[in-house]
C-alpha cells in the first residue's frame, strides 16, 4: 500500500489523496505535524516539502502531486501491485 506523507492545511497533499481515492488506489496517510519519526524519515530521506509518496520505504512518484498527477493510474496500480 502506498503511503502519502502529508500535513493539514496542504492543498497539494488534498490534490493527491483525491487522485488516489479517484483512480482507486489505496493508501495510508502519515500526518508529519502528528507523526515525529514520519517527519524525521522525510528530512533525512532529503525531502523538504509534501506530499511524499512511497511504497515500503522507496519513493514511490517524484514531484509530489505534480508527479503524481501525470502518471497513467492502471500503470502505478501495477506497479505498485508487483512489489
Amino acid at each position: 500500500m502506498i503511503t502519502l506523507y502529508s500535513k493539514p492545511d496542504c492543498p497539494y497533499c488534498d490534490q493527491a489523496k483525491a487522485w488516489l481515492a479517484k483512480n482507486d488506489i489505496a493508501y495510508t496517510v502519515l500526518d508529519i505535524n502528528e507523526d515525529r519519526d514520519a517527519k524525521d524519515f522525510l528530512v533525512s530521506s532529503g525531502h523538504k516539502t509534501v506530499p511524499q509518496i512511497y511504497l515500503r520505504d522507496q519513493l514511490l512518484v517524484e514531484g509530489g502531486f505534480a508527479g503524481l498527477s501525470k502518471r497513467d493510474p492502471q500503470q502505478l496500480k501495477e506497479e505498485i501491485n508487483a512489489n
